[in-house]
């Protein structure tokens, strides 16, 4: 009996056109003009699918695939591309690498309906600001440098600051922005390390007895705000060459 005509990787698709529809899907994969026998001993480990993906077969039903929902797929693999790329964001407040994996998700979820998660703009969600990586606290003698460093995350930037936090002659705390007047006080901030990420920097040199205290980092968007803080520990070089390197021998 003969074999019916391979159906290529389109075909596929518009034999099942809610799910095209819905993923807004096209074809990545080529067509081969004739299948032999299955042998699914012969067929190439399948790729890594990006979840979330749909499992399926190659276009003469033999081999594994899978309609991966995000990335582009090398040519010749019968794999899917999104035809919208971009980062958007969903009703749920999650960020989705593309409006693809938003369908998957949104159809993967369980008795829930398309309608149920939807984009709702363009883009990754918006977040308040979340401190990844602390600023430590540093110690070290006057005339040298110490410098304390902030990473955030938060979508939109944030805007980070850093504060020296002192007392009043009344008790209360007082919160100086930096750099300020002090001359040996030095704020820098940079994208990175990883999207939607600010790293910032105080750097104190020479550092003298008066710069010890506690340092603010101090970050804001529209969402919200957050702070942590180190403290700086100075000691006057002169006591520290009158300490002993060692500890007098014990009689």
């Amino acid at each position: 009996m003969p074999r019916s005509p391979a159906l290529s990787p389109l075909l596929l698709l518009l034999l099942l056109p809610p799910l095209a529809a819905g993923l807004r899907l096209h074809g990545a994969g080529g067509r081969r003009p004739e299948c032999g026998p299955c042998r699914p001993e012969l067929c190439p480990a399948p790729a890594r699918c990006p979840a979330p993906a749909i499992a399926a077969r190659d276009e003469c039903g033999c081999c594994a695939l899978c309609l991966g929902a995000t990335g582009a797929a090398p040519e010749g693999t019968g794999l899917c591309v999104c035809a919208q790329r971009g980062t958007v964001c969903g009703s749920d407040g999650r960020s989705y690498p593309s409006v693809c994996a938003l369908h998957l998700r949104a159809r993967h979820m369980p008795h829930a309906h398309l309608s149920h998660l939807h984009k709702a703009r363009d883009g990754p969600c918006e977040f308040a600001p979340v401190i990844v990586i602390p600023p430590r606290s540093a110690h070290n003698v006057t005339g040298a440098q110490v410098y304390l460093s902030c990473e955030v995350r938060a979508v939109p930037a944030p805007v980070i600051t850093w504060r020296k936090v002192t007392q009043s002659p009344e008790g209360t705390q007082v919160l100086e922005e930096l750099p300020g007047d002090h001359v040996n006080v030095a704020v820098q901030v940079r994208g990175g390390p990883s999207d939607h990420e600010a790293t910032s920097w105080v750097l104190i040199k020479p550092l003298r007895k008066e710069d010890e205290g506690v340092y603010q980092c101090h970050a804001a968007n529209t969402v919200g705000e957050t702070q942590s803080q180190g403290t700086v520990t100075v000691t006057q070089y002169s006591k520290y060459l009158q300490q002993p390197p060692f500890p007098p021998p014990s009689s």
